[in-house]
């Protein structure tokens, strides 16, 4: 049997890709809708308005139960994304999932952290390809490096690749150590989903 091509390895033909277009911002940060339509000025998402709490509440909970702050006086850091990352999406999951973990045990959180360059998605690469596609692109703010220093620091993922090169930039800041806390694992080497 032939191996597949790329087309017919993708899920939407490229006749409905051509059509498909992005929502115009401002969009919901939920499911990126369109918002200000005129109905309700500077009202929230009108869509999604009584829908249930997000994800972020049963994730961070499962989080804060299943992997407790490494230290007392820990200090809840959310991994980065890029500024276009951010841009495109409309918000951090990692930041929504360190804000609510935080909450839930009581430790102070600090948005620490900055990510450089616009790489693949890290899901998608080797072990070391991850390593090599993130090296020198995580950074400690300067406003955040005393609040650093000496604390213990768990750091907040929604999915962990190799979280490594995060915890380096973090102990290279002064950090007496960093405890990475994921909802999801990534195993490397496996295509496509479970």
């Amino acid at each position: 049997m032939d191996a597949p091509t790329a087309v017919q390895r993708t899920l939407v033909c490229a006749a409905c890709l051509s059509v498909l277009r992005e929502a115009p911002w401002p969009r919901c940060a939920r499911y990126h809708f369109p918002r200000g339509t005129g109905r309700v000025p500077d009202s929230g998402c009108l869509e999604c308005a009584g829908w249930p709490g997000c994800l972020v509440d049963p994730l961070a909970a499962r989080m804060a139960r299943l992997c407790p702050l490494p230290a007392r006086d820990a200090l809840v850091v959310p991994v980065a994304t890029t500024r276009g990352q951010a841009r495109r999406r409309g918000y951090n999951q990692a930041e929504l999932l360190a804000r609510e973990y935080a909450a839930r045990t009581s430790a102070p959180g600090l948005d620490a952290l900055t990510k450089e360059g616009e790489g693949p998605s890290q899901v998608e690469l080797t072990p070391d390809q991850q390593r090599r596609n993130v090296r020198d692109s995580f950074t400690v703010r300067p406003n955040a490096r005393a609040a650093v220093r000496g604390r213990a620091v768990a750091l907040i993922d929604d999915v962990l690749t190799t979280g490594a090169t995060m915890a380096e930039a973090l102990e290279r800041m002064g950090a007496r150590g960093v405890t990475v806390i994921a909802f999801a694992r990534a195993l490397p080497g496996r295509d496509g989903l479970p």
